[in-house]
């Protein structure tokens, strides 16, 4: 097992026991910061515990939730084309790596990559899938890093200064507002490098009845997955949230052209976290995630904005969902 790059406060520190104190006391805090504000939210980042990754992990499979299964097609269709642009001797940043499958196609089709660099706030999930691709691709070199990718990271020296391409699938773009999303990919472009790609999936807009049903399946997995952050603040923060007293509700916002996911309270209710009460009132929502959606055309004005210029774009044939390559 490779050790893990732990990034915090600005410094790398390897540490194979793997700490988390510090992560619980950052979770603690926005939390805190979160449930105290007049539109009270959870940030979308403390979905992904090891429990919650694993749900997610069933939303891509079901029915309804077309992004990981049409973005999968898009990249079997259009891999080789993909891995001419990254070029050879790449080095790979995966930002929410998550369980790295599309990466696995990917890499299957990589001209001999440097190594595979996978980013993650969720260091139990991160170090299954390290596990299982050091076994399957016993030649390339990986350097996990625990950190969330929205904040400055920096890439190991090993492989800093080298042939880079940020590999960000998912869509996970759009669980970002406009600024934020152009202040990331702007800042994807301090990583130290000798030529920096960036492969970039995002959802595009369609009909309002294919997107609300894509986080409203019909076997609630995607209830369970929004849901799921209460049980972590319970468990790991001392929590009071009687879950039952709680739905998933996610719709369709026109004006900001996103899915829009809450936590609802279905009564009227005091929730304690550590030594906070907070009052809830019947009907009263907790956000949970946002999930933009753009047009081909949006999307590359953003990237230009941020310092990327777009080189190349792949659809699927009902225009779903598209996967891009970008330079900086």
């Amino acid at each position: 097992m490779q050790q893990i790059v732990e990034f915090v406060e600005g410094a790398f520190a390897i540490d194979t026991d793997c700490p988390i104190q510090e992560e619980r006391q950052q979770f603690y805090s926005d939390v805190l910061l979160g449930l105290a504000s007049p539109s009270k939210y959870i940030s979308s980042k403390y979905l992904y515990d090891a429990q919650g990754s694993a749900l997610f992990d069933q939303i891509c499979e079901v029915e309804e939730y077309y992004p990981t299964r049409t973005e999968r097609l898009i990249m079997s269709q259009y891999t080789s084309q993909m891995a001419d642009c990254i070029g050879t001797q790449a080095v790979l940043v995966e930002l929410g790596s998550g369980s790295s499958i599309k990466t696995r196609v990917l890499l299957d089709s990589l001209k001999q990559p440097r190594a595979y660099v996978p980013v993650d706030v969720s260091r139990e999930h991160l170090l299954q899938t390290v596990e299982g691709l050091e076994r399957d691709y016993p030649g390339l070199q990986v350097q996990p890093i625990v950190a969330d990718f929205t904040q400055q990271f920096e890439l190991p020296d090993s492989i800093a200064e080298e042939n880079v391409t940020v590999f960000f699938p998912g869509s996970t773009i759009g669980n970002l507002s406009a600024l934020d999303a152009q202040r990331l990919l702007h800042q994807l472009t301090k990583l130290q490098h000798r030529r920096l790609g960036l492969l970039i999936g995002f959802d595009l807009v369609k009909d309002v009845r294919v997107l609300e049903a894509a986080y409203n399946d019909a076997a609630a997995v995607s209830d369970a997955f929004t849901l799921n952050v209460l049980h972590r603040i319970n468990r790991e923060l001392g929590g009071s949230f009687d879950v039952k007293q709680f739905e998933h509700h996610a719709f369709f916002n026109p004006e900001f052209s996103r899915i829009e996911i809450y936590l609802v309270s279905l009564c009227e209710q005091s929730v304690q976290v550590g030594d906070r009460v907070f009052q809830l009132g019947e009907g009263e929502r907790i956000l949970t995630e946002y999930s933009h959606k753009y047009s081909v055309e949006q999307f590359s004005e953003m990237a230009t904005t941020a310092g990327f210029e777009m080189q190349h774009v792949w659809t699927d044939s009902q225009d779903y969902f598209a996967v891009a390559y970008l330079e900086a």
